[in-house]
């Protein structure tokens, strides 16, 4: 089984579609559906489902997936630690929240692209709970997360604290004179915010409302601009929003207001170069 079978594979199995692997692989897109029919009769199983519309892993193609994952990267691995010489260059992978990705993270990856040049840097911001399994499945070299971790596998770093505060709309009833009926919430019940929204409303005795679920900070802030309710987030991201003029902000308890951000990588992981840069700008333990 040759290591470029695998990696076709892989962006195959990523991508779900023949046609857009080719892309990314600039590969002609038959030598790629050549080379996953050479791999599935060497290994004597079908990989994939073909479907009118992309192409999905049959069980067999899941179990390969995992182990090409881990040889690949040890390869990665392997290959960076006897050859990595002079300036920082490859891939660098890093993953992030929405709400970490759209505030705090602009201005740090802009002097990382100025210091190394030469990295190609892929963002993937998804929800807490994905990244941290995506940095144990060696999908992510690190990733940025609300709140520790704590996971025999993985060790973290501290590099932001947030200040959390009510938001409501300007002009609105303080929330300690008329509690909002409607709180705007992320969408995982498992996120860091809205578990500590939970937790404060019951602190203060208001068991009565209903929660509205979004997927983005910036759909939370500018519906409670609006007027549709309130909701629990970082006094950075809300000074920072387009909807700052129409929102006001109150501060918690607190045993709620403040929460870290962390950056968390697998212990066994080789830092790169690339990735000690990155390590190297981050803020120092708020």
């Amino acid at each position: 089984m040759e290591t470029s079978a695998l990696r076709i594979f892989k962006e195959v199995a990523e991508q779900g579609s023949v046609s857009r692997a080719a892309q990314k692989l600039n590969y002609v897109q038959s030598n790629v559906t050549t080379r996953i029919k050479q791999l599935e009769e060497e290994l004597d199983t079908q990989l994939f489902y073909r479907k009118p519309r992309g192409m999905s892993l049959t069980p067999a193609g899941e179990t390969l997936l995992d182990y090409a994952d881990r040889v690949l990267r040890l390869l990665d691995e392997a290959q960076m630690a006897v050859g990595e010489r002079g300036e920082a260059r490859g891939r660098l992978q890093i993953g992030s929240p929405n709400s970490v990705a759209s505030y705090r993270l602009p201005a740090l990856l802009v002097a990382y692209n100025r210091a190394y040049p030469q990295v190609e840097v892929s963002l993937h911001v998804e929800h807490d709970s994905e990244l941290a399994g995506m940095v144990l499945d060696y999908k992510l070299d690190g990733s940025f997360v609300i709140g520790e971790v704590v996971h025999p596998e993985l060790t973290q770093v501290r590099v932001f604290e947030e200040e959390l505060v009510l938001v409501t709309q300007k002009g609105a009833p303080q929330p300690d004179q008329s509690p909002p009926r409607t709180l705007l919430a992320c969408l995982f019940k498992s996120c860091e915010y809205r578990r500590r929204l939970d937790q404060l409303l019951q602190q203060r005795g208001q068991a009565s409302y209903s929660v509205m679920e979004f997927h983005s900070m910036d759909g939370i802030l500018g519906c409670v601009a609006a007027g549709m309710g309130a909701s629990l987030q970082p006094r950075a991201a809300v000074e920072a929003s387009p909807y700052a003029g129409n929102l006001d902000t109150y501060p918690v308890e607190e045993d709620f207001a403040r929460v870290p951000i962390m950056f968390i990588l697998r212990k066994d992981t080789q830092v790169s170069k690339a990735l000690q840069g990155l390590l190297d700008l981050l803020p120092p333990d708020a």
